[in-house]
């Protein structure tokens, strides 16, 4: 016989399951539709793990998960897709990485080549069409945030302070094409975040960087 006990566990899995099942076989839905069950799957999977964590019914927690997760999530709309397929068009063959990320921001991720020099904050000229396209389009929906980053020459009294003039270059870059500053946020990681060696020119050079994501928030339903 079966002991009550295992039922929150089964049911967690099946929580998980019919997510992943949603995900995978709704071919026709949207790509606004998907980035919304996605949430809505990755919240209630998290739901039913605090639940059962805290002693609480698993069903209960993946239903509030739910909730949560279909709220919070960004939106993956036609816009977006259209933004990301115009700026890998424009950054095709730079070096320059266009990718959607899990939690569906457009992240533009911008190396040292075409963003700063070593222990400077001015926009490079072959950022500038870049940044051009970028701010194309943008309306009073959509949010930037931009992450400057150092490599690891110099302490983190120079560092932090650069990353964040770096992020501010181009934030002010963008506003003065026309993005509002009131939707773009600012910060400066310093070295803290490399994404390469540090013991090499080639790494220090790639850890040099600017970071831009643009995200689409849910629209509530009035």
């Amino acid at each position: 016989m079966t002991s009550l006990s295992a039922f929150p566990v089964r049911l967690f899995v099946l929580t998980g399951t019919v997510a992943a099942l949603a995900l995978a076989g709704c071919a026709n839905m949207t790509e606004t539709q998907k980035g919304t069950a996605a949430g809505a799957g990755i919240g209630a999977v998290g739901g039913a793990v605090i639940a059962k964590a805290t002693g609480g019914k698993a069903g209960t927690g993946a239903v509030i998960g739910g909730a949560v997760g279909a709220v919070a999530g960004n939106i993956w709309s036609k816009r977006m897709e259209e933004k990301r397929q115009a700026m890998e068009q424009a950054t095709k063959g730079t070096g320059i990485d266009v990718t959607r990320t899990a939690d569906n921001q457009l992240k533009v991720n911008i190396p040292s080549d075409f963003s700063f020099d070593s222990g400077r904050a001015a926009v490079k000229p072959a950022m500038s069409p870049v940044l051009d396209k970028l701010a194309q389009g943008l309306d009073a929906t959509m949010h930037v945030s931009i992450i400057g980053h150092t490599d690891s020459s110099g302490s983190d009294a120079v560092n932090n302070p650069l990353s964040l003039d770096r992020a501010e270059a181009v934030r002010d870059y963008l506003v003065g094409k026309g993005v509002s500053s009131s939707r773009i946020e600012v910060a400066g990681h310093g070295e803290r975040e490399p994404v390469a060696d540090n013991a090499t020119p080639a790494g220090r050079a790639q850890n040099r960087r600017v970071e831009i994501f643009l995200r689409e928030p849910e629209k509530k339903a009035s």
